[in-house]
């Protein structure tokens, strides 16, 4: 018997990210770029390329981890992925700043750095829209029907009725019954 067994991700659907995976994602990235601003702000200043204020840059932390955070633990992300949004204006205005007064050498890592962050403030307004609408774009464009399970009540029947139904007019298959020889063992126990 030749059978093969094809992963979730072969067949395609684990390959698309969802808009609530995405703003998950952009969650934890958040965070970690917080703590990363908080515990070594010089640092981060020096892999932007720009010089700036440390306290500045923790404040920017404390911004990242508390977006983030909310977008974690809240069931409606959305708030907290436009707050997203925003802190991403301000680093992106704040590198801008900085690399106009940057040295030369540093310079193009700062303008890098800032075509780094409009691709991260592309992906925030994604998750943002599609959070906001309630899923993603493709469901609210009419192109998927919208399931209403509001009638439905449970089961059919009483579970008094339903319970046994199924044993009515159920046959074991002959492969799978117990051999006649162990019958005695399996129904009332050994015979004596």
């Amino acid at each position: 018997m030749d059978m093969k067994v094809q992963s979730r991700s072969e067949e395609g659907h684990d390959n698309v990210p969802t808009p609530q995976r995405v703003a998950r994602g952009l969650g934890w990235f958040s965070i970690a770029l917080g703590f990363a601003e908080v515990i070594a702000p010089r640092t981060a200043l020096r892999m932007a390329g720009v010089s700036g204020e440390p306290g500045l840059v923790r404040l920017y932390g404390l911004r990242e981890i508390v977006c983030g955070t909310g977008i974690l633990l809240s069931s409606r992300p959305a708030p907290f992925l436009w707050g997203r949004i925003a802190g991403d204006g301000l680093d992106i205005a704040s590198l801008a700043a900085g690399a106009r007064s940057a040295r030369k050498r540093n310079a193009g890592r700062a303008v890098g750095n800032i075509l780094t962050l409009a691709g991260i403030t592309a992906l925030d307004v994604y998750a943002a829209a599609a959070n906001a609408r309630g899923g993603s774009p493709r469901s609210r464009s009419g192109d998927e029907p919208r399931r209403d399970y509001s009638t439905c009540r449970g089961f059919p029947r009483a579970p008094d009725e339903m319970r046994g139904a199924a044993l009515a007019d159920f046959v074991i298959a002959r492969d799978m019954a117990t051999p006649k020889a162990l019958q005695s063992y399996t129904r009332m126990g050994p015979r004596r």
